[in-house]
Parts: structure tokens; C-alpha cells; sequence
């Protein structure tokens, strides 16, 4: 099988099987009145949803089924391809991954062990093709065993691509945090002054209370308890902060006091 040349860009791509078809492996395993219909293929998520619902009803008619069975499987397949369609436009990371891909199956009489790597940056990968070489290579004359493989190789290449998805998301959300962290070093000269905008944030009223009397000392030489008129700063400053701290009774007893 022609193995294409493969990209080595780091960059992230938006979601999508890592296959030359983008095409969602659906699984179904429906029992109903005593009956199970059990099948596994692949779909085009660009396909209309009206298709879902026709090929609910061929599906029914072509194998005897309970009319009850239309309604369950065209749900089944429309969950799979809302999930699939929900990583669409999403970052993943694929380039110069080379994963494990397992088979452990058995089809008929056809018992299939085996394991190989797969390239999940070459975009021209054939599952369907590798599965028929596969086959051939092995003697298998079963013609249900070659789908099977492919599927279960789409199945497992579709896991690795939500992983590949959720490890872009936790980079990113990564990086931010580390942007944020050095916003917040650069940024420490200011804090002092960001911290005490956030202490009077609720009392605001108090802080241009205290400043109004600030104005009022400096400009009648009025001297707060323990200020001297040379030095009101930092004796005066601390006077009024604790009473406006108060509760408002114990605020007003105190100027009382203050002021006799």
C-alpha cells in the first residue's frame, strides 16, 4: 500500500478523522420485543439528516424488523453524529503522532489478533484499503472481514482524535494561565494600589468622607485626635479610618467626643 509523504508542521488542525474520507464509525446495538439488531458502518456527517430516517426504514424493511426499530435507530445514529459534529471546528494536535492501532476481533469463523502503528498526520490514510490489503496478505477470502478491520481501525483512530482534541483544548488553557501569570509579575508595582481600590470598593462614600475632612484639616488647621497641625498624616489618616470602621452609633459617639 503507497504510503504518502507526511507533514512534520506542529501546528494544530481543526477536527477531523485523520483519514483521506472523513467519515463517522456508527455502532448499533438495538433490542426491541425480544429482537436485536446489531451493525456497525461508517457516515458522511456532511449528508443531510433526512438520509438518517430513510436509512432507518430500508434498514427495518430489508431485515423483517419491528416497525418499532425505525425511531430507535435513526435516534442512535442522529447522538452519534451530533457527538461527532460537536468536535468539528475544534484545534487538535496530529503532526509526527504515530500511534498503536490493535485488532482483536472475530468475524464468522475469522479470528483476528493483531497490532500496527498508524500515522495520524497522513490525511491520505485508507482504512478500507489497508483492510483489503490486509486481508489478502493473510489469505482471508471472508469478504465481512475486510470491512470489520477497516471499521475497527476508523473506531480507534476516531478515540485518538477527541483525545488529540482535549490535549489542544488543556494546551491552550495552559498557555493562557502562564500569559496571566506573567501579566500578574509585570504588573506587582501596581498592586499595592489595584489592592486598595478593591478594599473601599463597597465604601466608597467613606473614602471621600475621610477625604472632605482631609480638605477641612488642611484648611482650618484642624487637628484630629493625636495629630499634631506639622504632622497629620499617618496619625490622623489611621484615626479615621478606624472610626469609619465603626458601627454607625459607635462612629457618632466618637466624633462626639472627639469634637467636646
Amino acid at each position: 500500500m503507497k504510503l504518502p509523504a507526511t507533514s512534520s508542521s506542529k501546528a494544530p488542525v481543526k477536527f477531523r478523522m485523520p483519514t483521506a474520507d472523513n467519515l463517522v464509525p456508527i455502532r448499533l446495538d438495538i433490542e426491541t420485543e425480544g429482537q436485536r439488531y446489531k451493525d456497525a458502518f461508517t457516515w458522511n456527517p456532511s449528508d443531510p439528516d433526512s438520509e438518517v430516517v430513510v436509512f432507518a426504514k430500508r434498514t427495518v424493511r430489508d431485515l423483517k424488523l419491528p416497525p418499532q426499530f425505525i425511531t430507535q435507530i435513526a435516534q442512535s445514529i442522529q447522538t452519534q453524529l451530533t457527538e461527532f459534529r460537536s468536535y468539528e471546528g475544534q484545534d487538535m494536535y496530529t503532526a509526527e503522532k504515530i500511534v498503536p492501532i490493535k485488532l482483536d476481533l472475530r468475524v464468522n469463523h475469522t479470528l483476528i489478533k493483531d497490532h500496527f502503528l498508524w500515522d495520524l498526520n497522513n490525511y491520505e490514510s485508507d482504512p478500507e484499503e489497508f483492510a483489503r490489503t490486509f486481508c489478502n496478505d493473510m489469505g482471508i477470502e471472508d469478504p465481512e472481514v475486510g470491512p470489520a478491520v477497516a471499521f475497527a481501525i476508523r473506531e480507534q483512530l476516531y478515540e485518538i482524535a477527541i483525545q488529540s482534541v482535549a490535549s489542544a483544548r488543556e494546551i491552550k488553557i495552559s498557555k493562557k494561565g502562564r500569559r496571566g501569570a506573567e501579566h500578574a509579575i509585570s504588573s506587582k508595582g501596581g498592586g499595592n494600589a489595584l489592592d486598595l481600590m478593591k478594599l473601599f470598593r463597597y465604601n466608597s462614600s467613606v473614602v471621600r468622607y475621610a477625604y472632605a475632612l482631609r480638605l477641612l484639616v488642611l484648611d482650618l488647621g484642624v487637628s484630629g485626635p493625636g495629630c499634631s497641625r506639622r504632622s497629620r498624616t499617618s496619625d490622623f489618616w489611621n484615626h479615621v479610618l478606624l472610626h469609619f470602621f465603626k458601627p454607625a452609633s459607635a462612629r457618632l459617639r466618637s466624633w462626639e467626643t472627639d469634637l467636646i
